[in-house]
């Protein structure tokens, strides 16, 4: 069997099991067993062991315990303590309300990690009080699952540790060169919607006096140095990001029920199994995705694909708009971590071949699967949001695709320009380059 052959087989049965509704998961494990079975020289244990393979990882451990301090931040109230201070800073541009939620998304970005997490507990919050404030509903629930995109952008990023874990890349390097586009994407999102805000003649709030920003930044400057610490400890060489999942977790934990005193006992249970079962859907689709990369890798389909993508000569702006494309379309089918392990162990050899930067490479492909986020048929925070908002997917998808067309616009130029992410890295720490 041939490489063409192997991918035919492989991608035809995994499309086939997408369409009858079979979970991401199972099909990347159920698409390995044909050819497993056909191939006389592999058997289909091997299914079993890649998949306890790629389990076998310290770094994996962040995925739990980063899902973790998300839930517990949220059972802390900090959305709350967070939405009144973007309040006070931007609710008085026109359109308030819209720059809160793009705000509150940046701001809790830095402390979850998570883009779900993110748009469930901000969503919650502010669709039923941007609906009450006569804002359409179709543009709340948008501008709320668009912003959420920034949580696995701005660091910590879960998607970044397992794309750092997986092709062995600087998890600190990652960390610092995610924190510009995540700010220029909230500054891009507020522009649309001070245009939005315009055209519809959406309310403003009155302007915070200082003694109110200042309020509300001392109840919310506790949640805020969250990121500072994790990323800040990663960099500073204080501890792994592993180690750093477990310092965010007891910080949030310490936060939640001695500090803020809004976690009960009786809710940690509940926490805990909130956040096992997330982790258990997230690490089933990382071994499974592994299997079927790893048969990819035998069959040498991505060397295959450098070879013919080679005869054209493709440059490092070439290919990184083909990188993107691919993880725009991908990231519309299937979550974003195993279409890491699948599609980005098959580009990797294309972009070392064009002289991308590693880190280069893994946020255009990070930014990519996130706006994946809110694109269906698969967009996680897209439908969690209409979910919240109580309306059908069809009715938002023209404010979605409004909103993402500057956000399309910036991650070309991020394509065009790698130094918007990678001057920060080299400036704070070259070593992780």
């Amino acid at each position: 069997m041939n490489a063409g052959e192997a991918t035919a087989i492989m991608f035809s049965v995994f499309a086939a099991l997408l369409l009858l509704k079979v979970p991401v998961s199972f099909a990347l494990g159920l698409a390995c067993l044909p050819v497993l079975i056909v191939d006389e020289r592999l058997t289909p244990f091997l299914l079993i062991n890649e998949m306890w393979k790629s389990y076998n990882a310290f770094i994996l451990l962040a995925v739990p315990f980063f899902l973790l301090a998300a839930n517990l931040m949220n059972a802390a109230g900090i959305t709350e303590r967070l939405v009144n201070l973007a309040h006070a800073s931007v609710g008085h541009l026109p359109g308030g309300l819209g720059h809160i939620n793009v705000m509150v998304s940046m701001l809790f970005a830095g402390i979850s990690g998570s883009s779900t997490a993110d748009a469930a507990g901000i969503g919650s919050l502010l669709i039923p009080a941007m609906k009450k404030q006569g804002y359409d509903t179709s543009f709340t629930v948008a501008i709320t699952a668009c912003s959420s995109v920034m949580g696995v952008i701005i660091p910590p990023s879960i998607m970044m540790i397992v794309w750092g874990g997986l092709m062995s890349v600087s998890i600190g390097g990652l960390f610092l060169a995610g924190m510009v586009p995540g700010i220029l994407i909230a500054l891009f999102m507020m522009g649309t919607v001070l245009v939005y805000a315009k055209t519809r003649n959406y309310p403003i709030y009155k302007r915070a006096s200082l003694m109110e920003f200042f309020q509300a930044l001392r109840k919310s400057i506790l949640a805020l140095v969250t990121p500072t610490i994790i990323v800040g400890g990663i960099i500073g060489g204080l501890f792994t990001p592993t180690e750093a999942s477990v310092i965010a977790v007891l910080y949030s934990a310490f936060l939640g029920g001695l500090i803020y005193r809004a976690i009960s006992p009786k809710q940690f249970p509940r926490v805990l199994y909130d956040s096992a079962r997330l982790s258990a859907i997230s690490l089933f689709c990382i071994g499974t995705a592994s299997a079927f990369g790893w048969l990819l890798a035998y069959y040498r389909v991505p060397q295959s694909l450098v070879d013919m993508v080679a005869a054209y000569g493709t440059g490092i702006i070439t290919t990184g708009f083909i990188i993107a494309l691919s993880f725009l379309v991908i990231g519309m089918f299937i979550d974003a971590i195993p279409a890491i392990i699948i599609l980005g162990t098959i580009l990797l050899p294309l972009a070392e071949k064009a002289g991308m930067h590693p880190i280069h490479f893994a946020i255009v492909g990070v930014i990519s699967l996130a706006f994946g986020l809110v694109t269906p048929p698969y967009g996680l925070c897209l439908l969690i949001s209409c979910s919240v908002g109580e309306i059908t997917v069809s009715k938002v998808l023209k404010d979605v695709a409004i909103l993402l067309l500057p956000l399309l616009l910036l991650l070309g130029l991020i394509i065009v320009f790698p130094e918007i992410v990678l001057f920060l890295p080299s400036w704070l720490a070259p070593e992780f380059l």
